[in-house]
């Protein structure tokens, strides 16, 4: 499955990696918070509980994946590619077809942070 937010601001790919780090993740969302680094990887709390999260910078952003997650939880967050050129993107995906609505209303709680604390910070 997957899920889109479009956020209405304007920047560049470099302020988005320079900004959206694992140790700044609790200035964009209520529900996660950094607890130590592992080189690229770091171990966060997440609205799920505790997980070890791979961070990278990629062509447009960065990309966040829950590694031991059985629905296998990873969003980017972007700018200047569709579907929206010029705002943000955070684009979240699970490796299922289907799940139970109340999974599906806590991604959409966990998205509707990350849309509010990046409008917020950008």
């Amino acid at each position: 499955m997957e899920f889109f937010r479009i956020i209405d601001k304007q920047t560049t790919e470099e302020q988005l990696q320079k900004n959206i780090l694992p140790t700044t993740i609790d200035r964009f969302t209520e529900t996660m918070l950094f607890l130590e680094s592992f080189n690229s990887d770091f171990k966060g709390v997440t609205l799920w509980g505790e997980f070890n999260i791979s961070y990278h910078k990629i062509n447009g952003g960065v990309r966040f994946t829950l590694l031991d997650c059985p629905n296998a939880l990873s969003w980017t967050i972007t700018t200047g590619f569709p579907p929206e050129r010029n705002k943000i993107v955070v684009h979240c995906t699970i490796n299922r077809i289907q799940k139970p609505t109340e999974f599906i209303e806590e991604i959409e709680e966990f998205l509707g942070e990350w849309e509010a604390g990046l409008f917020e910070n950008f």
